[in-house]
């Protein structure tokens, strides 16, 4: 039978620590980042946060996410909660339609 360890999580070294974390972890990428708090957000709502090791030339990060879009089709704002997208594109067109 195998006993119980109260508060505490076995590691591959033997070692444990409490609340099931340990001091040194065997895979250094699963690690907290520890990446601050934004400070700020973008019109887009997209948070400002520097995260230093992110490089946005890399074929998997979109660095322009609005390339080839044209005026018209960002004019419609999309980021309101509070309304769901069908809403907000109605009451986008008929703002364009006053214009």
């Amino acid at each position: 039978m195998a006993s119980k360890t109260s508060g505490t999580a076995a590691t591959k070294g033997g070692t444990a620590a409490k609340g099931g974390a340990t001091a040194k972890t065997a895979d250094p990428g699963a690690a907290p980042a520890n990446v601050a708090a934004a400070t700020g957000f973008e019109a887009s709502g997209a948070p400002q946060q520097v995260v230093g090791d992110v490089d946005p030339g890399h074929p998997a990060v979109d660095d322009n996410p609005r390339a080839g879009t044209t005026v018209d089709q960002n004019k419609i704002d999309f980021n309101d909660p509070t309304i769901p997208g069908s809403e907000a594109v109605k009451r986008n067109l008929e703002a364009q339609a006053k214009d």
